[in-house]
């Protein structure tokens, strides 16, 4: 795999770039910023990549250890859904429990 990262160097800064922005939106962001500052961040985000790129490039295993985070990340929010779901399920079971009880 870090062969076919090494051939494709193109692919390999989008890549990096993407899971950055996923990262840190899924993370960090808490509201929307004033555009100046997202363009600043975004900017600041790439030359971050950059250097993530370079690490990737030397045959450190940036992407598979980025992946691994967004994968954790997708489990968490899954797990939150599912809880949401679940707690709704019960919410209504208990406001049915409850009419039950009243008529």
């Amino acid at each position: 795999m870090q062969n076919w990262f090494h051939a494709h160097p193109i692919l390999t800064y989008i890549i990096i770039l993407c899971l950055t922005i996923y990262i840190f939106n899924a993370v960090f962001r808490v509201q929307r910023l004033p555009i100046l500052k997202e363009i600043l961040v975004h900017l600041v985000m790439a030359l971050g990549s950059f250097i993530l790129f370079v690490l990737q490039f030397d045959k450190l295993p940036i992407i598979q250890c980025m992946s691994v985070a967004v994968a954790m990340m997708l489990m968490l929010r899954g797990r939150q859904l599912y809880d949401r779901i679940k707690g709704r399920n019960v919410n209504a079971a208990e406001v049915d429990a409850d009419s039950g009880k009243k008529a």
